[in-house]
């Protein structure tokens, strides 16, 4: 035998089986492929959930491009408008806007954080699912021309008479698997929401990734829907899956609405690791020009 060829053969026999099991450890998906990998450190940049000009937005006394000023003036690293807040939603708006607002953002040097649909993935109707379904796979087409990273999405609210939550979960996590591997082929995470609705606490949160298991769903982690347990441990729970956020005024103790403890919040967030986007969200009556200034001051004195 060719002693020449024989190493060869073997060396390259080595070298495959080494890649392939490199290759399947990038691949895997165990649970710790979301945790944050902490040798970077933190890296934190601000955004502004639109929300919290949702009623001056939804009247049309002001739009998007108003709010894009408002970002760039005070500082903002990004803005996240959620998709009805754009002209025709439910359907995507026109290319020409998408590539407008893309534009006027870039040059008011914000990033777009992340965008949103609404849909309920709770409901028994099969049909109203799928329609859902495929409201997030154009909302996803729609994030990836805006070169957005994530799509929010929720579980839902819907009562489901008649079945369990089990049963609930089991098509839940198809649903979401599905629009998971729509968004994959997109380069846009599906970002589903804890908001109090379906999903109530961290164990909750744990379940349907569990279930889902797919690298391209990641958590908009909403500070203010834990009403179950102590907020700051169900937030520090589930910090391995968050891809975003929404930073709220106040969170819920003990049923009771109390003002957020930023600097507990955000030494949680930095001892995780969390690098991304923290988008700020007021909530309730008063004037949004006023109320995300107060609410922007006291995130960057807490981080500072």
């Amino acid at each position: 035998m060719n002693n020449n060829l024989t190493r060869r053969f073997l060396i390259k026999a080595f070298l495959g089986a080494t890649a392939a099991v490199s290759f399947s450890k990038l691949n895997a998906f165990p649970s710790e492929s979301y945790a944050i990998n902490k040798k970077f450190g933190h890296k934190i940049k601000l955004s502004l959930n639109l929300y919290s000009f949702n009623s001056l937005l939804m009247e049309k006394k002001i739009d998007l491009f108003d709010v894009l000023d408002f970002c760039a003036e005070y500082n903002f690293d990004a803005i996240d408008p959620t998709g009805y807040y754009f002209p025709g939603y439910p359907e995507v708006p026109t290319d020409e806007f998408m590539m407008k607002f893309k534009r006027q953002a870039f040059l008011q040097g914000l990033d777009i954080s992340g965008t949103g649909v609404r849909n309920d993935f709770a409901n028994p109707d099969a049909t109203a699912r799928k329609a859902d379904i495929e409201l997030v796979k154009k909302w996803v087409e729609a994030a990836a021309k805006m070169g957005i990273p994530n799509l929010r999405i929720f579980a839902g609210t819907n009562k489901h008479e008649g079945f369990t939550r089990d049963q609930v979960f089991e098509w839940m996590a198809k649903d979401v698997k599905e629009c998971c591997e729509y968004g994959k082929k997109f380069g846009v995470i599906i970002a589903i929401q804890n908001h109090n609705d379906f999903l109530k606490s961290a164990a909750d949160v744990d379940r349907i990734f569990e279930m889902v298991d797919s690298e391209w769903l990641g958590l908009n982690l909403d500070i203010g829907s834990y009403r179950l347990a102590d907020p700051y441990e169900e937030i520090q729970k589930n910090l391995k899956y968050a891809v975003t956020w929404q930073i709220k005024e106040n969170v819920w103790i003990d049923g009771k609405e109390v003002p957020t403890d930023f600097p507990k919040l955000f030494k949680i967030i930095k001892d995780g690791g969390y690098r991304g986007y923290l988008p700020l969200e007021t909530l309730g009556a008063g004037d949004p020009y006023q109320k995300v200034p107060v609410l922007l001051e006291n995130v960057r004195k807490a981080l500072a």
